[in-house]
C-alpha cells in the first residue's frame, strides 16, 4: 500500500473501501501458521508440572475489587523494577514538519534522560474539524515506528493510512533496540553486527538488571514519556487517547493501559496470553526475554494486569494458530476479564475475537475491527 504522502483525498476513501472489501471476503486474507496446541503438559518434565502456578480470581463485588485493585497495581509497578522518574518537562526536538496530502507529519526526538533520545513520528489529519482523537501505535519486535506509519514498505504493522483517513491522529516511537535506536545501547555500534537485534537487547537487559531495573519497565517508561509529550500538544484531543499494537506492541498496549489511565481505549493484536498456558504448551520462547519480570508468577498471571484496564474498552484480536497465544489460555482470559468488566456493568467494553486458521499476524480484518473499536469509543 502506498503511503499517504503520495495519496490524494479521493484515494484515502479507497483505502477504507479496500479494508471493507477484504473483511467481507472479496479479497484474500493472510494464511495461517501451522501451529496446533498439544495436550496440556505433554513433554514438560514432571518437576515443572508440580510448581505452584497462580490463578488470580477477581472478587465477587465491585467494592471488594476496588479495595484489592490498588494492591494489584502496586505489585505490577514493583515487578517492573526500580524505574527512574520520568522527566518533568520532556526536552523535545522537532526534526522536521511537513504538510502532506491529508495530514501534517512531524518527526521528533524526546530525551528520556536515562539512556536514549526517543525518535518518533506524529501525524495530524488535516480534514478534521477541531482536535482529533489520537492513537499511540506500538510496533512489534524487529520493526519500528516506520513500519507503523507505512514508511518501511508493506507490513502488518502499517495502520497510519487507515487511521488518518478516518480522522485519527497517530503517534509512534522507536522502542529500545529498534529502528533508529539500534546501535545506541551501552556498546554502541558494536551491537549492530549483522543487524542483530539480540546483540543490543542482551546488553540493555543485562545493564538494566545491574541497576535493579527491567528492560520491560524501561520500555513502558518510554511509552509514558511519549504520552507526557502528547499531553502538551494543542492540536489533538488529549482526553481521547487510544493505544494499539501488534505482538510485542500488543503486549505493551495492555501493560501500558494497566499502569496509565491516560489510555482510554486499548486494541491488542497477536498477543493475548497467560504464562501458565505458555508453559503447558512448551511455548515460553515464543516471547522475547524483555517481557519476563522476575517474581511475577509468585503473585498472579496476566489476567491481573489486564484487569487493571477495566472498565476502559479493551479489544483483543488473536489467531487460533498463534503459538504465542495458546487458545486454551485465551479462553481463561476471556472468562476472567468478563468477570471483572461485569463488576462495572460494562461487559460490552471487553471483546475478544479469535480468528480461525490464522497465525501470528495483524491482518486487514483485524485492522478494520481495530478501527471500529476506536470509532465506537473515541468519537
Amino acid at each position: 500500500m502506498k503511503t499517504l504522502n503520495k495519496l490524494n483525498p479521493c484515494a484515502l476513501q479507497w483505502i477504507s473501501l479496500f479494508f471493507c472489501l477484504l473483511i467481507s471476503g472479496w479479497l484474500p486474507a493472510q494464511q495461517a501458521a501451522p501451529f496446533k496446541e498439544q495436550a496440556p503438559w505433554e513433554g514438560v518434565p514432571e518437576y515443572y508440572r508440580n510448581w505452584n502456578y497462580p490463578d488470580f480470581q477477581f472478587p465477587a463485588t465491585l467494592a471488594a475489587w476496588s479495595k484489592e485493585r490498588p494492591k494489584v497495581y502496586d505489585t505490577v509497578k514493583y515487578l517492573l523494577g526500580d524505574i527512574p522518574p520520568r522527566p518533568k518537562n520532556p526536552k523535545v526536538q522537532t526534526v522536521f514538519r511537513e504538510e502532506r496530502n491529508g495530514y501534517i507529519l512531524e518527526k521528533i526526538l524526546i530525551d528520556n534522560e536515562v539512556d536514549a533520545m526517543i525518535p518518533g513520528y506524529i501525524a495530524i489529519p488535516t480534514h478534521v474539524k477541531g482536535k482529533p482523537p489520537v492513537i499511540l501505535g506500538l510496533h512489534s519486535h524487529s520493526t519500528s515506528k516506520d513500519h507503523v506509519f507505512g514508511f518501511a514498505g508493506a507490513f502488518s504493522n502499517d495502520v497510519m493510512a487507515l487511521l488518518i483517513s478516518n480522522g485519527f491522529a497517530l503517534m509512534s516511537i522507536d522502542n529500545a533496540f529498534h529502528g533508529e535506536r539500534l546501535g545506541k545501547g551501552p556498546a554502541g555500534d558494536r551491537e549492530t553486527m549483522e543487524h542483530n537485534y539480540d546483540n543490543q537487547l542482551n546488553a540493555i537487559f543485562k545493564i538494566d538488571q545491574w541497576f535493579g531495573r527491567t528492560i520491560w519497565g524501561m520500555q513502558l517508561r518510554d511509552e509514558q514519556i511519549a504520552l507526557d509529550y502528547l499531553m502538551t500538544r494543542k492540536d489533538v484531543d488529549t482526553s481521547k487517547i487510544g493505544v494499539e499494537g501488534m505482538s510485542m506492541g500488543s503486549t505493551r498496549s495492555w501493560w501500558l493501559a494497566a499502569i496509565d489511565n491516560r489510555i482510554k481505549v486499548v486494541v491488542g493484536a497477536a498477543c493475548f496470553y497467560r504464562y501458565k498456558q505458555l508453559i503447558e504448551q512448551r511455548q515460553i520462547n515464543a516471547h522475547g526475554i524483555y517481557t519476563f519480570l522476575p517474581g511475577m508468577l509468585k503473585h498472579f498471571d496476566t489476567e491481573a494486569v489486564m484487569g487493571l484496564i477495566a472498565p476502559r474498552p479493551f479489544l483483543a484480536l488473536t489467531g487460533d494458530s498463534d503459538k504465542g497465544s495458546p487458545v486454551s489460555g485465551i479462553h481463561i482470559l476471556e472468562k476472567k476479564l468478563a468477570d471483572v468488566y461485569r463488576l462495572y456493568n460494562k461487559s460490552e467494553n471487553f471483546k475478544s475475537i479469535i480468528y480461525p486458521q490464522t497465525g501470528h499476524t495483524y491482518n486487514n480484518p483485524m485492522k478494520l475491527e481495530m478501527l471500529y473499536w476506536f470509532e465506537k469509543y473515541l468519537k
